[in-house]
């Protein structure tokens, strides 16, 4: 008969293996096997020390090694278990705040894959068995770890970071999310005022089979053409959140040699309604408008293919003028892609927030950084800093690597809270629910549709937005 921590090991070690499979380096698989077979000490032994056990072992292992005194030197306001570990590595008497030590565990094993927790008793048990402390080590080792740094080329000038045009572009990013079209297309929404009330929409493009929104507009502060993208509207941001951890790179980019991103990322925009709506609008304006800037922004997976987009009109629409600005969106490309992006693209700013996940997904190898994720510059890491009953939100651009150890990869990526306000904006739909919209009837004659469900509200820019806004007080039904 199995018994119940049979099943747990059994769990342990296929965790174990996945995490073994997306390493994808023949030299780290064979170490990781090999230490999969060795006897550890019982995590509650007060006597183990586990730093002197990979002084005395790490001519045995020593790619691993190397990644074990990384983990050794974080400071221990970094770690996120600091109720199980002091500085020197040895594991404190179990006896003392074992619930918190148990609950801090179980917190960083929720941001890993929480779809595979069990109850507290089989996860305590577990733990228990001493060789879970691989997998905490293995889990810091690519979170945390500070090591080798791949640097990417770029040019030697980078973009300046303007605060206030960071406070607006946030707006539209939030805006974009709104699920109801009359009011977004027609701009008459609650988002839709104050930094950004005078935004002329052109063009709302919804590709219902794949869950995306995009809209395409022009601003007059600044005088430029703005275009939005929708981050992810799944039923759980949680469930979207813990997919990203696991995406591999599997898809060329065309045209750049050694590049490479994850085609999810790619074929969102370039192989759906999205882009061909947006190229369209662009013309448009730029026939109307004459050669005015283009800006593109997003949130989240929205921020991916804002990027993705920027990329598109540089190399393919040949546009001169076009910047990027990101909130909290996830990594898209391995270092070769983060090069070429930083010298096509390079007036580009990717904004993230305290200890938001998103940016630290998919994950980033340190000592593979050729076979890895990488992002490309330059971040602006917002956080707080506490002095007495003040605080005050600190802005930091930093370096032009796009992995800065110094910025957001400093502390834990293991907030979802993090990555759904911006400068006090929120960036999430009203409600969670999957491509749900609505409509009005008055805006129906803008609209066309394909086959496929997906439509494009469509604004003549001869039409006065007076007009346009008239619209809004006729009643919206659900599509």
């Amino acid at each position: 008969m199995v018994n119940d921590e049979d099943v747990v090991e059994a769990e342990r070690l296929s965790k174990f293996m996945k995490l073994r499979q997306v390493m994808d380096v023949v030299e780290i698989r064979n170490e990781v096997d090999k230490y999969l077979l060795e006897p550890l000490e019982n995590l509650r032994n007060p006597n183990f020390d586990l730093l002197s056990w990979w002084r005395e072992n790490s001519p045995r292992f020593p790619i691993l090694s190397q990644f074990v005194k990384d983990v050794f030197s974080i400071p221990i306001s970094t770690v996120a278990l600091e109720s199980a570990f002091n500085l020197g590595g040895r594991i404190k008497d179990p006896t003392k705040e074992e619930l918190e030590f148990y609950d801090a565990l179980e917190k960083i094993e929720t941001v890993r894959r929480p779809s595979e927790l069990r109850s507290r008793g089989h996860f305590t048990r577990a733990w228990r068995k001493g060789r879970w402390l691989v997998f905490v080590v293995f889990t810091w080792m690519f979170v945390f770890s500070a090591g080798r740094e791949l640097k990417i080329k770029h040019k030697d000038h980078g973009p300046v970071y303007n605060h206030t045009l960071a406070t607006i572009l946030v707006r539209y990013a939030s805006t974009v999310y709104l699920s109801d079209l009359t009011e977004l297309f027609t701009w008459t929404c609650s988002r839709c005022d104050g930094l950004i009330k005078d935004f002329e929409m052109i063009e709302l493009v919804v590709d219902i089979q794949h869950c995306l929104q995009a809209f395409v507009g022009v601003a007059q502060d600044p005088n430029a053409i703005i275009i939005a993208f929708r981050g992810t509207q799944e039923h759980s941001i949680q469930n979207w959140v813990e997919d990203l951890f696991w995406k591999q790179l599997d898809l060329d980019y065309p045209g750049m040699p050694d590049a490479m991103v994850h085609h999810g990322f790619f074929n969102a925009y370039h192989n759906t309604t999205i882009r061909p709506g947006i190229l369209n609008a662009i013309a448009r304006a730029k026939e109307f408008y004459g050669d005015i800037d283009i800006i593109v922004t997003g949130h989240s997976m929205g921020g991916a293919m804002a990027s993705f987009c920027a990329l598109d009109l540089r190399v393919n629409q040949k546009e001169r003028n076009v910047q990027v600005m990101t909130f909290g969106q996830p990594r898209i490309g391995n270092a070769a892609f983060a090069s070429y992006f930083s010298e096509l693209v390079p007036n580009t700013i990717r904004v993230t927030n305290e200890h938001d996940m998103v940016p630290h997904l998919p994950p980033y190898y340190t000592y593979f950084p050729q076979k890895t994720y990488h992002h490309f510059p330059r971040e602006v890491w917002l956080y707080n800093v506490g002095i007495e009953s003040l605080v005050y939100e600190v802005e930091k651009i930093c370096d032009d690597s796009g992995e800065d150890p110094t910025c957001s990869r400093s502390v834990s990526g293991n907030s979802i809270s993090d990555h759904l306000v911006y400068f006090g904006v929120e960036l999430m739909a009203k409600t969670w629910r999957r491509c749900r919209i609505v409509m009005g009837p008055g805006v129906v004659e803008y609209s066309r549709t394909d086959l496929g469900g997906n439509f494009v509200l469509s604004r003549d820019l001869a039409t006065p937005v007076l007009k346009l806004n008239a619209m809004s007080e006729a009643g919206a039904k659900p599509l």
